[in-house]
């Protein structure tokens, strides 16, 4: 008896839908990890304008509540879903990703589930640093054309993120490793124009600044929430990042996972 693709398709999805719920259930049992999904936005929200705010000059007419708050939503949406891989690892170091295996659902989805997870996880992190943002003075100035687009940046950027992250809990053996990927994602804001203009930046520094993703994905956000003219080939640019970070990091987890899945 064949079985139809249409019912193929409906159950692959129905599989990822209740691989995505056991990710999500497993994140709210670490109430430590929760605590830090949602304090931490609002202490780098009140960190980075009330201890520096007044110190740093941005070269621009904005205030700097309203030029570091695009820089705080990368970077609480990258840092958590540089921790996508964490959880990965952890299955497979206790053997659970084994077990999936002898079960008769596809194999993609065990991945796809953790990238899901990651984005509805950590577009509320995000939602709460705007919040805090908001209560420091924040004055958006984005129609709902532009809201939705930078949550559609902020979700491709997490997107991308987590499965590079699922990349590197593949290489890795422990979790502690796994959590290690966190740290590079945290330090690329700080080389770029997130917190200060790449021109005060140090001349070694500023040709890395100019080129590296988190330059044009912040201008690309402060362009759209405060109503600034954007550069030629931001919106590109961006794209081209955001695409070609999944191109090349989707089709890397699948094959890991299928080689070292069991390591």
């Amino acid at each position: 008896m064949t079985i139809p693709t249409e019912a193929v398709r409906v159950s692959r999805i129905g599989e990822l839908v209740l691989l995505t719920q056991r990710a999500l259930r497993r994140e709210f049992r670490q109430v430590d990890g929760l605590l830090v999904g949602v304090v931490l936005p609002m202490v780098l929200m009140c960190a980075m304008v009330g201890v520096f705010g007044r110190a740093i000059d941005t070269g621009t007419a904005l205030t700097y509540v309203d030029y570091v708050t695009p820089a705080v939503m990368l970077l609480c949406a990258g840092y958590g879903a540089a921790m996508t891989g964490v959880g990965l690892t952890e299955d497979r170091r206790l053997g659970i990703t084994d077990r999936f295996k002898t079960l008769p659902i596809a194999g993609w989805g065990l991945l796809a589930s953790q990238v899901v997870a990651s984005v509805l996880r950590n577009v509320v992190a995000t939602g709460l640093a705007v919040v805090a943002a908001l209560a420091l003075g924040f004055r958006p100035d984005a129609g709902l054309v532009d809201w939705l687009l930078v949550l559609a940046v902020v979700v491709g950027y997490v997107v991308v993120i987590a499965w590079w992250s699922v990349v590197w809990g593949l290489l890795v053996k422990s979790v502690q490793a796994a959590g290690a990927f966190s740290f590079a994602v945290l330090f690329l804001p700080y080389v770029s124009s997130a917190f200060v203009p790449v021109e005060s930046l140090p001349g070694f520094l500023q040709g890395f600044a100019e080129h590296q993703p988190t330059t044009p994905l912040v201008e690309l956000l402060r362009s759209l929430l405060l109503g600034l003219p954007m550069s030629d080939g931001t919106a590109w640019t961006v794209t081209a990042w955001l695409v070609g970070g999944c191109v090349v990091a989707v089709p890397l987890a699948t094959v890991l996972f299928r080689r070292r899945g069991q390591a």
